[in-house]
């Protein structure tokens, strides 16, 4: 293997000349330190420690604080060995003492490296590998100083094998042993075999117990406190990243891998080096990753990977405003790693030689197997060794993870200096053309690997795709989301995360976790112009949720841009929508075309596009046909939303394409009963398909043209008088047993819950004698209760009753009976207590008193005193004028009323805009999932409703 020499012999300082600036700003810490003089062998030796304070504060942060243990180690050419760690170190520390131990010992061998570093006295090769060492023996004393410290309570991990060992993967630096002088650590960690503890207080799950010792590792290495931090511990590499285990079973790993790992992981574990265990355990653990990382082919599918790779960190780099980053800029650190590791997942798995961690190795690998020629690895090689030192005294000032060039001067005089040049202005301006020069030539070399300049910066790869990743710091990932207009960036990064803990858990495939990762930062883009981020992110992601294991739908999203903007519009315009999408995916592909979305058909063709879906079924296929209209009914619903959300439709005609649909599918659900039922047991005497002797009756909503998304219908089932005799078919039935058979399978064909839903949840309550009446109900029965037995209630419900299936001799029945009801005259005052009892009632009942919100219906003058006053209306006034027997809507029923002048002038307008605000705001209310509280001020409609009520009632709309 090559070693790491530097390109030119002045890099190191040749005199201890310091600037007055670095001289008048380091004098007071000199000043202290003039006590320690003699723990050094000689003067030059005290004016190299004077040089090294001036440069480095954290070297005389170091030396002042831990005297002569710090002196003594200074200048000591002898690697640290852990046989070391037992000065200070003792088995009864307790966790403060050891953190206290491990800080003092690694800052002093950290300000010993630094010494020598800066001085010129340690090679790049050595530096390295003495970082990593010390990382690697002090992880290995913590492990068994935690182990200790729980023994008392949880015992030891042991099995019929003997103690089973916490084996340490360290991936990237650390496991390449190329540790730089302030770097994070990354961490696997995992257990070989299941088991419980023994010999403590309690036992536990190995991977409860293990997971205890990371926890007490990260802190006795990786918290920050006064004494400092040994090392910024990172577990995100492991499975499942910060939502996974912090330890797995070795046999999780393998499925992990094997199922889902990604090509990001292939590049980490290129390094992972298992560090501590015996032999046996590293070969074992270690076979395992191979399959993985390397391909028995030659996979030229990792250049792409690298490129998407390259491409997010330029991105991280250009947001955060990084300048002169000599890891992360153009021609950095990581571009001549990458360029290695191409290499070798392309022929790792088939050239052995390239299955190293050592960078150096890889490059010589690479100029052997002649896929770098000779001049091209000595320019990366010098490369390095120039980089590396660089960002060595970059974070040897100060101890600083930092690899970007300082813009202040006196930290670019310590850098100078460590670096052999003058501190000076011009010697800055020629060192940074120095730099470069060095990474222009390493970019170059990167571009000849991966492709030309264009492939980077014209790539359609989203700029959030970095988000995507889960190695990205909370805090980058708050800049990103900031920057890119998020109003709450902290609930909009939670939303992100959450999506993808669910997303790694789901299984996906390679290609549906390609998708996830091409369109879910296009989807963060989009989401970032919304008003709320957040919020679009949550529902988008829940309908993404449901579809993750179904390519053909994140196909669908990632390839169609309409449809992948319809999805996010309509999520972040309503719930309602979004949780109908991700209960039924299959939705969808209704996005692809906006035209076709947002374009409903007239009223009336309803029964024609619901006939047009059912012809394609048998009559037979009862599943198949209760399915389809579910679906139609998705379908119509979506669209009406959509067309209702993107001011397609008026609002007030919203209820009308609703009640038409429905009104459609209920005339296809009492044919299909009445098919099945005819098929088993034959046809009432005198009757057909086309006369069946069969009513619906509509009331409410439905009955009232005013079907709202996710209304109930409330039905009265009703039969001709004449149900005697049996069915002609091969199992006749009594005709009265028929129909009450054909109730019950309407009613099971609306409310049976299949894998699309419900059709429509239906209230009986309104037949008469309720709950306890006959499902079916013989016209003439129904006509003699509501003649002699109704109660006002139940009147007031009929003004909206109409007829919505039947003959239209059956028709012309119900009609009369109707007409006949409503026009009776009645008491003014009974009938205006018995209102008005009712009204109090229900408002006691159902009110929903909230100072922040109104309850747009029962409010007082709210949206049901409007449907009382036009029942009052029709029931007091409609023996005098049989014109407001005819309509079954408000609306109608008020400008009959206004004809007819039975309101003063002006009253029954200012009603009917009341009404018509409450409608759409109903509307809204229910797209946004919200019941019936608005934030709404609706005072001033409230007000004129009051005041009609109170001119026709003689008392304010108030309960009593």
């Amino acid at each position: 293997m090559r070693m790491l020499s530097l390109p030119e012999p002045g890099l190191y300082p040749r005199d201890a000349q310091l600037p007055s600036s670095l001289e008048n700003e380091g004098a007071s810490q000199w000043d202290r330190l003039a006590s320690l003089k003699d723990y050094f062998h000689s003067d030059s030796e005290w004016t190299e420690v004077r040089w090294l304070v001036h440069v480095s504060p954290f070297v005389g942060r170091v030396i002042e604080r831990y005297g002569e243990a710090a002196c003594n180690r200074l200048f000591n050419p002898l690697s640290y060995a852990r046989s070391s760690a037992s000065e200070g170190h003792s088995t009864q520390m307790d966790e403060r003492a050891l953190m206290r131990h491990y800080r003092a010992l690694r800052d002093i061998e950290m300000a010993r490296i630094a010494a020598l570093d800066l001085l010129g006295r340690m090679p790049l090769n050595q530096m390295l590998e003495e970082t990593s060492y010390l990382a690697d023996a002090l992880l290995m004393q913590a492990i068994e100083d935690a182990q200790r410290l729980l023994e008392a309570r949880y015992g030891r991990p042991t099995d019929a094998q003997g103690e089973v060992p916490l084996i340490v993967l360290g991936m990237g630096k650390l496991g390449g042993r190329e540790l730089n002088f302030s770097s994070d650590i990354d961490l696997i960690f995992a257990f070989l075999r299941h088991g419980e503890t023994s010999g403590g207080r309690q036992s536990v799950p190995f991977e409860l117990y293990f997971g205890k010792v990371v926890q007490l590792l990260t802190r006795l290495l990786g918290e920050h406190t006064a004494d400092g931090q040994p090392f910024r511990i990172d577990l995100r590499l492991r499975p499942f990243g910060q939502s996974g285990p912090l330890v797995s079973s070795v046999q999780a790993l393998i499925d992990y891998y094997h199922e889902q790992g990604r090509m990001w992981e292939r590049y980490a574990l290129v390094k992972a080096r298992v560090i501590g265990a015996d032999q046996t355990v590293r070969d074992e653990v270690e076979a395992i990753f191979r399959p993985f990382i390397y391909r028995r082919y030659l996979d030229y599918s990792a250049i792409d990977a690298l490129r998407k790779m390259k491409l997010m960190i330029n991105q991280e780099a250009r947001r955060k405003g990084v300048s002169h980053n000599i890891k992360l800029g153009l021609g950095g650190i990581r571009e001549i790693e990458f360029i290695a590791q191409v290499f070798q997942l392309i022929r790792g798995g088939r050239e052995f030689e390239f299955q190293t961690r050592s960078l150096i190795e890889a490059l010589s690998v690479c100029e052997k197997h002649r896929t770098l020629d000779a001049a091209a690895v000595d320019d990366l090689l010098q490369s390095y060794a120039f980089l590396r030192k660089v960002e060595h005294v970059l974070q040897e000032v100060n101890d600083r993870q930092t690899q970007t060039l300082p813009s202040d001067f006196e930290s670019q005089q310590r850098v100078l200096l460590a670096c052999g040049y003058e501190a000076t202005p011009e010697a800055w301006e020629a060192f940074l053309g120095r730099v470069s020069e060095v990474m222009a030539t390493v970019h170059q070399h990167f571009l000849d690997v991966i492709g030309g300049e264009a492939d980077l910066l014209d790539s359609e790869d989203s700029e959030y795709a970095v988000l995507w990743q889960d190695m990205l710091a909370d805090e980058t990932a708050l800049d990103v989301l900031s920057e890119g207009g998020a109003e709450d960036p902290n609930t909009a990064w939670e939303a992100i995360q959450s999506f993808r803990d669910v997303a790694r858990k789901r299984p996906s495939g390679p290609r549906g976790r390609e998708l996830q990762a091409q369109l879910v930062p296009i989807i963060i883009e989009h989401a970032l112009s919304q008003k709320d981020t957040t919020t679009v992110l949550q529902r988008t992601f829940g309908v993404l949720a449901q579809i993750m294991s179904r390519t053909t739908y994140l196909e669908l999203l990632a390839e169609n841009q309409s449809a992948r903007k319809q999805l996010i519009f309509l999520c972040g315009s309503s719930p309602w929508i979004a949780h109908l999408l991700a209960k039924f995916p299959w939705l969808l592909d209704e996005l692809i075309d906006p035209v076709q979305l947002y374009q409903l058909p007239a009223v009336t063709d309803y029964h024609q596009h619901v006939g047009e879906y059912m012809m394609r079924l048998a009559q037979d296929d009862i599943e198949g046909q209760m399915d389809t209209l579910r679906h139609v009914k998705q379908i119509f619903q979506l669209k009406v939303a959509a067309a209702d959300l993107n001011e397609g439709v008026h609002l007030m005609r919203v209820s009308d394409h609703l009640t038409f649909l429905a009104e459609a599918i209920l005339e296809h659900v009492v044919l299909i009963a009445w098919r099945e039922l005819v098929h088993k047991h034959g046809t009432p005497p005198g009757r057909s398909e086309d006369d069946t002797g069969f009513a619906v009756i509509a009331y409410g909503k439905l009955g009232g043209y005013e079907l709202g998304y996710g209304s109930d219908l409330d039905l009265v089932f009703l039969c001709e008088d004449d149900i005697s005799g049996q069915t002609d078919g091969a199992r006749p039935i009594d005709v009265q047993q028929f129909y009450l058979r054909l109730a019950q399978k309407v009613l099971h064909l609306c409310t049976t819950r299949t894998s699309g839903g419900v059709l429509y949840e239906v209230d009986m309550r309104l037949r008469p004698s309720g709950q306890s009446g006959l499902l079916v109900v013989r016209i003439g029965t129904y006509k003699e209760y509501l003649q002699k037995d109704a109660w006002t209630w139940e009147l007031q419900a009929l003004v909206r009753a109409r007829m919505i299936f039947g003959t239209t001799s059956m028709y012309e029945k119900f009609a009369a009976i109707r007409k006949n009801v409503i026009c009776r005259a009645r008491g003014e005052e009974e009938l205006r207590e018995d209102v008005l009892n009712m009204r109090w009632k229900m408002r006691n009942h159902l009110w929903q008193k909230n100072p922040d919100f109104t309850d747009v219906k029962h409010v007082p003058g709210g949206m049901t005193d409007i449907e009382f006053l036009a029942q009052y209306l029709v029931l007091r006034w409609s023996h005098e004028v049989p014109d407001f027997a005819v309509w079954t809507d408000n609306i109608r029923i008020l400008e009959t009323a206004d004809t007819h002048k039975v309101l003063p002038a002006g009253v029954a307008s200012g009603l009917i805009a009341a009404y018509q605000e409450y409608r759409i705001e109903t509307h809204r209310l229910a797209l946004a999932e919200r019941g019936a509280l608005s934030e709404r001020d609706f005072s001033e409609h409230q007000h004129v409703v009051s005041n009609a009520w109170e001119a026709l009632f003689g008392e304010p709309p108030q309960a009593s």
